[in-house]
Formats: C-alpha cells, sequence, structure tokens
C-alpha cells in the first residue's frame, strides 16, 4: 500500500546520499518547507515540496501533517537496556556524599547489576528488555545498539546476548549487539585479571561467534577497569570472529584509548568526557566516531565531552542515551538533544544530525535509517506544532513529539 503524507511543514533532514558528516557539514541540516512524502511497502519512495507533488503515485492512505514537523526517528547507537534491575539506592547515596568505591564497598556499581542479573531467568529479563524497548520507540527512537556487560559470566553474558538476540527478532526497529564481557572483573577474578581476559577470549567469545550472538565488542578502558593493553587483547580476539570495536574509552582519564581504538580501527569511541588536545587531534584524523553521551556526564556531575572542541577540528561525532541503570537511567533521546545544545553548545543541527545520520553510521546503519532518503526506512517523528525547528531542545521540558511512525506504520501501543 502507498501512504501520501501530505502539508508537512518542514521535513527534516533530506538527503540524497549518505554522508558521514564532521565539522563544519555538521551543521547543515536540509530541509523542505511545506513538503510531502509518499512510503511504499515501510519505505521512503518519494519526497518534495508540496507545490511539486503529482499523483503520478497513487496513494491508497492519505495522512495529513497538518503543518506539523517530520523528521527521521533518532538512531541511538549506545545502550545497555538490557538490565535486571534499577539501582536509585546508589542514586541517594551520591546525593549523600558517597564516591563510587564507597558505592561498590556496599555492593553497588556495575557488579551490582550482574549479581541481580544473574539471579534472573532469561524470560523475565526479555519482557523486562522488551518493555524499555517499546518506550523508547515510543519517544522517537527508530534504531538502537544494546550492549551486554551485567553479566560477567560465561552463562549470564550468553543469556544477556540472547535477550537482545530475541528482541531483534520481534522488534521493528534495527537493532545491533555488542559483546561487553570486560565492562568490569568480577570480584572472584579482582586479583587475577588474567585469568578473566582468557574466560572471555576463550570461552565467551567462540560460544559467542558459535550462535552469532554479537555484531560489535565493546571494552571498558579506563584506570581500575580495564588497560589499553588488555583492551587490544580482547579486540584483537573478538576481531577474530568478526566483531569490530565500539568502545569506552575516556570518561574520566585519558590513557591512551583513543590512540588503540584507532588501531582497531574501531567503529567509534564512546563517552570522551576526558579528552586532550592530542587526543581530539587523533580522532579528527580518522573516520572513527566520537560518541558523546550527555546524559551520564548529567547524571555523575561530570564535565561534559568538548563538543565545541571536538566538531571545530574535525571530527565525526554523534550522539547517544547511554541508557543503563547506574549513570544514565533514562533512553530519551530528545533530551539528549536538547542537553547537548544546552549543556555542550551544539547547535540545534549538529545536535540533529548527530543524532540521526552520524549515530546511523555509528551502527552502519546508514544505508536504513538516519535521514529522510528515498529507499529508507519510513521511521520518522512528527512533531506537534512548533514554531521553529530550534525550538525542540529549546522547550526541553515540554513533549513535543505528536507521533512516531516505524516502517510507515504509527506506534499505538506495546508489541
Amino acid at each position: 500500500m502507498n501512504v501520501l503524507i501530505k502539508n508537512i511543514g518542514l521535513l527534516v533532514n533530506v538527503r540524497d546520499d549518505n554522508k558521514l558528516l564532521r565539522g563544519y557539514a555538521l551543521s547543515s541540516l536540509p530541509c523542505l518547507v511545506n513538503a510531502y512524502i509518499i512510503i511504499k511497502e515501510g519505505s521512503i519512495v518519494e519526497y518534495g515540496e508540496m507545490n511539486e507533488y503529482t499523483n503520478e503515485i497513487k496513494s491508497e492512505k492519505v495522512i495529513d501533517a497538518n503543518g506539523c514537523f517530520v523528521l527521521p526517528c533518532w538512531c541511538d547507537s549506545h545502550t545497555h537496556l538490557v538490565f535486571a534491575a534499577s539501582r536509585e539506592e546508589e542514586f541517594v547515596y551520591k546525593i549523600k556524599g558517597l564516591n563510587y568505591a564507597d558505592i561498590a564497598a556496599k555492593g553497588g556499581g556495575i557488579l551490582n547489576s550482574a549479581n541481580k542479573l544473574n539471579a534472573m531467568q532469561e524470560d523475565a529479563l526479555f519482557e523486562l528488555a522488551l518493555k524499555r524497548l517499546n518506550e523508547v520507540i515510543k519517544l522517537g527512537t527508530g534504531a538502537i545498539e544494546i550492549k551486554s556487560g551485567y553479566g560477567l559470566t560465561v552463562e549470564s553474558e550468553l543469556k544477556m546476548l540472547r535477550v537482545i538476540q530475541r528482541l531483534k527478532e520481534v522488534a521493528t526497529i534495527p537493532v545491533k549487539a555488542t559483546f561487553l564481557g570486560a565492562h568490569a572483573y568480577p570480584l572472584q577474578f579482582k586479583n587475577d585479571h588474567e585469568a578473566y581476559i582468557k574466560l572471555i577470549i576463550d570461552e565467551m567469545l567462540p560460544n559467542i561467534a558459535k550462535e552469532n550472538l554479537a555484531d560489535y565488542i565493546d571494552v571498558f578502558c579506563e584506570q581500575g577497569f580495564f588497560s589499553v593493553d588488555e583492551m587490544k587483547r580482547v579486540c584483537e580476539a573478538a576481531m577474530k570472529y568478526g566483531l569490530k570495536p565500539k568502545l569506552h574509552v575516556n570518561q574520566l582519564n585519558s590513557i591512551g584509548g583513543i590512540k588503540a581504538a584507532i588501531e582497531l580501527n574501531a567503529l567509534s569511541v564512546d563517552h570522551l568526557e576526558t579528552m586532550t588536545e592530542n587526543d581530539i587531534e587523533q580522532l579528527a584524523a580518522f573516520n572513527t566516531i566520537g560518541t558523546m553521551l550527555p546524559t551520564a556526564a548529567y547524571f555523575l556531575r561530570m564535565q561534559y565531552p568538548p563538543a565545541r572542541k571536538l566538531i571545530d577540528a574535525g571530527c565525526a561525532v554523534s550522539l547517544a542515551s547511554d541508557f543503563n541503570p547506574g549513570s544514565s537511567p533514562g533512553g530519551n533521546m530528545n533530551t539528549v538533544v536538547s542537553m547537548s545544545c544546552i549543556q555542550m553548545r551544539m547547535l540545534p543541527e549538529e545536535a540533529i544530525n548527530a543524532a540521526t545520520i552520524n549515530a546511523a553510521f555509528a551502527m552502519e546503519l546508514q544505508n536504513e535509517v538516519g535521514s529522510i532518503t528515498v529507499g529508507k526506512k519510513a521511521n520518522l517523528i512528527f512533531t506537534k506544532q512548533i514554531p521553529s525547528l530550534a525550538y525542540l531542545p529549546y522547550a526541553f521540558g515540554s513533549n513535543l513529539i505528536d507521533k512516531v511512525m516505524i516502517n510507515g506504520e504509527f506506534v499505538t501501543e506495546y508489541y
């Protein structure tokens, strides 16, 4: 069935081709005023200005946008959406002044999530994750990456990845899976890092490859977690199974993770709160995408990634939610876009591009989503009546989404 959407006030991010945007190009956001889109079998087949519209393609269904803005759905390229329980008790501890070490001593942190996930059955974990996935779709997310990393045992890491595989099978949006067994050292390996790395390389990776459970490999490269050399060992082993690196680096310290990630030809380096001038120069010289996670910096009361320096240096950057129970307990990409403008001084056009087309590149989904382009999925956000595009990040406290369309169909209820 052909669907015509007419009288679109502003059709945002219309592109004839796919290019990873960097530097000044990130501020260019092509739009059409008073536009239309034609959708067939869930994909965009035509778009243009209303005064150019003809009836050459017969439409069985007509939707009047009544002047609202239409954008491509957000692409969230970094989440930990599969987890067993929230951690609001740690949130209260932080308010009371406890630091990460204090909270960890009380059984908190990543190991807290791991303990709860280990105790949960796969079906129950799947149901929780599916509910969260549906929630973020209603908020405008039209493609998503989901990591493991709260298992930290062979059985539980596989359990998490099988849940993500099940989400792939039922979700109407593209889902990418990332293996993050190297998220933290379990207590039994606290003083024997080598044994845990061997467990990842010799047992986890072969089983993941056997079931084809992951698209990417991730490592939390940070002081007190995995060193640069340990990250390289895990990634090189995973790359033999076809897993491309998407890496946690430079959240708390600059320890050489950027340089190593580039040498590994990483698809993306994520977090980037702590960047030296040399880190920025290195990233700008390569196609590795710098993914910024402003809601994590907000929640942890940390400095934000230096977005302006990264963009002005010519880095390719994207935005993601880091949805997880410990440091970013929410997957609302509208908040991410707004916070990027308010706290990181990104222009609205830059933030929208970083959360759509560049974020699609950060999941290798640029041929499916991320822009209004013929042949791409009709995964679309319909806004309420707004005066301008800048109003979206400006009015951060309002829900400005009227409807979300996935594959040419409006999302009305949970699956």
